[in-house]
């Protein structure tokens, strides 16, 4: 039987023909998977390990230590600063600002000296003299003092270096005053009322300046120091709701009421969040007792003195000048001197009722209600030695303002020393007051951090109990 071509397609047919490969073309490699990163590897394992009881109680033991330690950090972080910011108002701000006061009151005081000095012509007395000496001796080191304790690019600074220069031109105008008035000279007037401008316009307001930026100083520490530390509170109760939560979620799945661990990382966290609000709330207290009993008095009475300071320099200074130079008020023509002295007059009495307000107890308001009687007397001695000097009798209103007896420079006396006494009263109330402050958060910023270690230790101890029982 005849054979029969092979069909295409069958056995043993040759199959089709492919296109030869071009030449130099490499056969295509298989694609490799992509390499996994180690985070998405570390999810994965994490995922898989939520999936299982002991998994979950280790994450959950690492989140709780986690918020304890965190808890601990941000307390002594926020108790820390507000600690050194409270010191600084103690320690620092204050006193600075103690410091500028005291050097206003003490240039404002050794200009009256010099005028009052300069009245009693060659008859002035040593008092007198060692006064206006240790008024200038004074600023010259509280400015010193200042200079050490301020930035050296600080506004304050500036206003030291401008007080430290001005202060010698000024001694030097003095001692030409009383040198020519030794001498008779009527040209001695003429450098005591020079010195007298230099101190009014240039010298007093540089000073004040200084007081101001120190008592800006001083609130800006106030405000570091009194403020509650939310994030800390807040972190507290996160952590005591996630602490009360493990061990709820323990107590469903175990039936047993404590877990020793997780109850001492609660404890300890609950003693941390109490010390916090207990010891900052009563630190805050005596802050702001410290401030509105003790700085608001300070700064009312340090005003009130330096008004009555310049109240009598400008009392002598009516004498010294006697009429040559005059204002124009309400179409008269008035001393220029007595017009500035009714001003500060008004100033002082202003200030010493206010200063009878902030009086909490007899001790410091007893003082000042004697300062008022004070300025009230020698309003009264001022306006019988303007009438004589008015009528001519210089001699006669002159023994009125520096006068032995019966003279204003009584009632001034009296006015400055009331208040020195109110003063440190003030300032040891201010220092009991902020002391008490700053002793509420001793310990607290070591304490936090001590108690948080030991509340995250009890929190992984107390999981890794639970973590025991799968093995």
């Amino acid at each position: 039987m005849p054979s029969l071509p092979p069909q295409p397609g069958g056995p043993g047919a040759p199959g089709p023909s492919l296109p030869p490969a071009p030449q130099g073309s490499a056969a295509p490699e298989p694609t490799q998977p992509a390499r996994r990163t180690a985070w998405a590897e570390g999810v994965d394992r994490l995922r898989a390990a939520a999936t299982t009881e002991p998994g979950r109680l280790r994450i959950i033991g690492a989140v709780l230590a986690l918020l304890v330690v965190a808890f601990g950090a941000v307390t002594a972080w926020q108790t820390t600063e507000r600690a050194a910011a409270a010191d600084d108002v103690l320690h620092s701000s204050q006193p600075l600002s103690s410091d500028a006061a005291d050097i206003y009151r003490s240039l404002a005081d050794a200009n009256t000296a010099a005028s009052s000095g300069f009245l009693a012509g060659g008859g002035e007395s040593a008092a007198t003299r060692d006064r206006y000496e240790k008024d200038i001796r004074t600023a010259a080191g509280k400015l010193v003092n200042a200079a050490a304790n301020s930035d050296p690019d600080s506004p304050s600074a500036a206003t030291i270096a401008k007080l430290n220069r001005m202060l010698p031109e000024y001694k030097g105008l003095v001692e030409r005053a009383r040198t020519y008035n030794r001498q008779g000279f009527p040209v001695g007037g003429a450098y005591l009322r020079y010195a007298n401008e230099k101190m009014q316009t240039d010298m007093l307001p540089a000073a004040e300046d200084l007081y101001t930026k120190e008592n800006q100083r001083l609130r800006a520490d106030y405000d570091d120091a009194t403020p509650y530390p939310w994030a800390a509170i807040a972190l507290g109760v996160l952590v005591l709701a996630g602490l009360a939560w493990a061990q709820h979620r323990n107590y469903r799945r175990t039936n047993r009421v404590l877990n020793h661990g997780l109850v001492a990382a609660t404890a300890t966290a609950t003693v941390v969040l109490l010390w916090l609000v207990v010891g900052h709330s009563v630190a805050r207290a005596g802050l702001n007792d410290s401030y509105d009993h003790g700085v608001r008095s300070l700064n009312v009475l340090n005003d009130a003195r330096i008004a009555s300071l310049k109240a009598r320099g400008n009392e002598n200074l009516t004498l010294v000048a006697r009429g040559a130079e005059t204002v124009e008020v309400s179409g008269k023509a008035l001393d220029k001197y007595d017009v500035t002295f009714q001003a500060d007059m008004k100033t002082l009495a202003k200030g010493l009722s206010l200063a009878e307000n902030l009086a909490d107890d007899d001790t410091g308001e007893q003082p000042v209600t004697a300062a008022v009687g004070n300025m009230e007397e020698w309003q009264k001695r001022h306006t019988s030695a303007r009438a004589e000097d008015d009528n001519g009798n210089y001699e006669q209103a002159l023994e009125k303002v520096i006068g032995a007896k019966g003279a204003t420079v009584e009632c001034f006396d009296s006015v400055d020393k009331n208040l020195a006494k109110a003063l440190n009263h003030e300032q040891t109330e201010f220092k009991r007051a902020a002391g008490d402050g700053l002793d509420a958060m001793t310990g607290l910023s070591v304490g936090a951090a001590a108690l948080a270690v030991i509340g995250a230790a009890g929190a992984v101890l107390g999981i890794g109990r639970r973590l025991s029982e799968y093995r």
